[in-house]
């Protein structure tokens, strides 16, 4: 039987508001929001921590040589001693990739990040947003919710962004920024969270009218 959950998958650049929008737009359809906390059990499987596989994404891979590895280490039934996976980029997006899709079996969801638009880009039943926003706005963001100067925020930013860009490129072979991967592209430059979540529930809505209201 054709699985009937909806799935919309969430990409953002830092510091422009789309995490919180992201949370807003589940309460508003009744969805769970799955992100960065749900993969503490991918952290586990290769027993390291989420910042450490941050840093192992950020890392340009040998796709083929990352491939193997997977149906090596990952692709496995069972685990003895304590012989772990190694985190590779690659090795770390099918792990998260089989988890994710594994929750999309079984509720409609909201994803953000993980290269969900990739993830789930034959699927029928999902949609794909891009929340963009100028940098001077971004870099106010992340200047006031972190405590940072201007210049610090700065460096978070482009820091944050090379490193989901390298991602994307590497597992996707694309950029994050193509608009031909998303239904939606917002650029919402001073333009309150909420409004924005409530713009794309009412609109989601009119696409999926069996989401809650």
């Amino acid at each position: 039987m054709e699985n009937k959950n909806i799935v919309i998958t969430i990409n953002r650049e830092s510091g422009s508001g789309g995490g919180e929008i992201a949370r807003l737009l589940g309460e508003k359809l009744g969805l769970k929001v799955y992100g960065r906390a749900i993969l503490q059990s991918v952290a586990d499987y290769f027993n390291t921590t989420l910042e450490d596989m941050d840093r192992v994404k950020a890392q340009k891979a040998n796709w083929w040589n990352d491939f193997c590895k997977f149906y090596r280490q990952f692709d496995t039934t069972s685990r003895s001693g304590d012989s772990y996976p190694e985190a590779t980029p690659l090795t770390l997006y099918y792990a998260e990739a089989r988890l994710l899709r594994e929750l999309a079996e079984q509720e409609s969801c909201i994803i953000v990040g993980r290269a969900g638009f990739h993830i789930f880009r034959d699927n029928p039943n999902a949609l794909h947003l891009l929340i963009m926003a100028d940098r001077d706005a971004r870099i106010a963001r992340i200047a006031t919710k972190q405590n940072l100067s201007p210049e610090e925020a700065a460096k978070v930013i482009d820091k944050t962004d090379k490193a989901r860009d390298t991602f994307v490129k590497t597992v996707a072979d694309t950029s994050r920024y193509d608009a031909r991967n998303y239904d939606f592209v917002l650029n919402v430059t001073n333009m309150p969270t909420d409004t924005v979540a409530q713009f794309l529930a009412d609109n989601i809505r009119k696409k999926y009218p069996s989401l809650a209201k």
